[in-house]
C-alpha cells in the first residue's frame, strides 16, 4: 500500500513507524529516536506487528483492555450504534444514554447516583476538580506526590510525578497542594506499617487542618503507573472519615483500578468506602471507545438543581462511546470477570513472588487482583531503585527499559516506569498465558540482576 506525501512523492505504507514518527507526536517522550512498533491486528490477550510477530499483552496496553482485544460484543455495539444514531448533541438525550446511566447504578459503589460522561480519564478528573470547587465553594485540592491524574491543566496540576514538572508554573491551575503517598515499601515518613499508625494519613489530615479552603482530596485508591501501591486495609476508611468530618470531599480516581482490575468492580469496594466523587475510564469500554465517567453522590447532584453546572463539551455523552460501555458491562458479567480477576490474581501473585525469590534485582512484588508491580532495585537491603524520575527526564539509560526490551524480544509486552514494571494482563488471561509471561520475565530479569550492587 502506498500514499502521497505533501511534497507529492509516494511513500510506502509498509514503513508505518517512520511515517508515524515523522508526522505525529509521541506522548511523554523526547521525539528523537522514537520509532513505534507498527501493529497490524490484535485478538484476546495478544497483538501482532506488521511482520507477523505475536506479543502477549501483559499490561493490557495502558491498563485498559480489560476484556482483551477485539471483544465481539463491544465491537458490535459500536457498529449498531453508528447505524442507529452516531451523534447527537449532549443537550439532547437518546436511548443508550438513559440505559447506560441506569445500568451504572448496578455496578458503581452504592450512593453514587448521578453521572457526567467525558472522553477520557484526564477529562473526568478535570471535571471532578471543577465540580468539587463549585460544590464546596473552596478551591484547594490536596493530592499526593506519587500520583498521575491526567494531562490537562487541572489534572496535571494534581499529578505528583515528573510529568507535571514540564508545565510548571504556567501550564497548570493554581491551588493544588501535595502530601505523602501511601507507600509502605518506601515510606516517605520513614515508618513501618502497622507501627506507623498510618502516619501518611495523619499528615494529610494535618495539611487539611493547616490549610484553608481545601475542597477535596484527590487520590488513586491503588496508585497505577507510579507503582501499583496498595494501601493497608484501614487506610481509606481512616482518610474518608477524616475528610468527611472536615467537610472535605473525597475524589477516587479509578481510571486504572476500576472495572474488575483489582478483583472488585472498583478498588474502593475492597474497603467499603463511598467517595463523594468517583472518576473512571479505560476499562469502562475495554478501551474500544474513548469514554470517561464522573460519578457523584445525590447530595452533590441536588446542589446543582439550583446552582449553575459550569462544565461541558461537544463530545460529552457521545452515543458511540456509551454503547460499548453498556456492552462491556454485559461482558464483565457474562464472563464472570470480576470474580475471575480475584482468583487469577492470587495465582499470578504467587507465581511472581516465587520468581522474585530467584532474582536479587526484585525488591518487592505487590498487587491486587490482576494489577501487579515488580519493583526493581540495585540493593535489596537499602531498597535503592536502579533509576530515579530525574534520570528519566535527563535521558539517562534506565535498567527497566532494558528489561522491557528483553521481554519484547521474547514476545511479551509489559509497561514499565522509572524502576518498576506494571503487570496487568486482560482479565480473560489464562494460566498458560501467565506462565508464558513468567518465563519471559525470568529471562529478562537476568539483565537487571547483572546491575545489582
Amino acid at each position: 500500500m502506498i500514499s502521497r506525501t505533501r511534497s507529492g512523492k509516494v511513500a510506502r505504507m509498509d514503513d508505518l513507524s517512520e511515517l508515524t514518527a515523522r508526522y505525529t507526536y509521541g506522548t511523554w517522550r523526547y521525539q528523537k529516536g522514537w520509532k513505534p512498533l507498527a501493529v497490524a491486528r490484535a485478538e484476546g490477550c495478544y497483538f501482532w506487528d506488521t511482520a507477523g510477530k505475536r506479543y502477549l499483552d501483559l499490561s493490557s496496553q495502558l491498563i485498559c483492555s480489560n476484556l482483551g482485544h477485539q471483544n465481539a460484543a463491544v465491537a458490535e455495539a459500536i457498529v449498531e450504534q453508528a447505524r442507529t444514531l452516531a451523534f447527537i448533541s449532549p443537550a439532547f438525550t437518546c436511548e443508550v444514554r438513559a440505559r447506560l446511566s441506569q445500568k451504572l447504578l448496578e455496578v458503581v459503589p452504592r450512593g453514587l447516583e448521578k453521572f457526567f460522561y467525558t472522553t477520557s480519564g484526564t477529562e473526568a478528573n478535570e471535571a471532578a476538580i471543577k465540580i468539587a470547587r463549585l460544590y464546596t465553594g473552596k478551591h484547594k485540592i490536596l493530592a499526593r506526590y506519587t500520583s498521575y491524574h491526567g494531562s490537562t491543566a487541572g489534572s496535571i496540576a494534581a499529578t505528583g510525578d515528573l510529568r507535571r514538572w514540564f508545565v510548571e508554573p504556567t501550564g497548570k491551575i493554581p491551588g493544588v497542594i501535595f502530601g505523602p503517598e501511601c507507600h509502605c515499601y518506601r515510606c516517605p515518613i520513614q515508618h513501618t506499617y502497622p507501627a506507623c499508625g498510618l502516619a501518611c494519613v495523619d499528615y494529610l489530615v494535618h495539611m487539611i487542618d493547616q490549610e484553608e479552603n481545601v475542597a477535596a482530596v484527590l487520590v488513586e485508591p491503588i496508585v497505577g503507573t507510579n507503582g501499583v501501591l496498595v494501601p493497608p486495609a484501614d487506610y481509606f476508611p481512616k482518610l474518608a472519615a477524616a475528610a468527611k468530618k472536615r467537610g472535605v470531599l473525597l475524589i477516587a480516581d479509578e481510571v486504572m483500578s476500576g472495572w474488575g482490575r483489582t478483583g472488585r468492580w472498583f478498588a474502593v469496594d475492597h474497603w467499603g468506602v463511598l467517595p463523594d466523587i468517583l472518576t473512571t475510564a479505560k476499562g469502562i469500554t475495554s478501551a474500544m471507545a474513548p469514554l470517561g465517567l464522573v460519578a457523584t453522590t445525590r447530595a452533590i447532584a441536588d446542589f446543582f438543581e439550583d446552582h449553575f453546572f459550569a462544565h461541558g463539551h461537544t463530545y460529552e455523552a457521545h452515543p458511540l462511546t456509551l454503547a460499548p460501555a453498556l456492552a462491556a458491562i454485559g461482558e464483565y458479567r457474562r464472563l464472570n470477570l470480576i470474580e475471575r480477576s480475584a482468583q487469577m490474581g492470587e495465582l499470578f501473585g504467587g507465581k511472581l513472588r516465587a520468581l522474585a525469590a530467584q532474582h536479587p534485582s526484585v525488591g518487592e512484588v505487590r498487587g491486587l487482583g490482576l494489577f501487579w508491580a515488580v519493583d526493581l532495585v540495585k540493593n535489596r537491603a537499602t531498597k535503592t531503585p536502579f533509576n530515579t524520575p530525574k534520570d528519566k527526564v535527563e535521558r539517562k539509560p534506565l535498567v527497566v527499559d532494558q528489561v522491557i526490551a528483553a521481554m519484547m524480544a521474547h514476545g511479551v509486552f509489559v509497561m514499565g516506569w522509572v524502576s518498576h514494571l506494571v503487570l496487568a494482563p486482560p482479565l480473560i488471561v489464562t494460566e498458560a498465558e501467565l506462565d508464558e509471561a513468567i518465563a519471559a520475565l525470568d529471562t529478562a530479569l537476568a539483565i537487571a540482576d547483572q546491575h545489582v550492587a
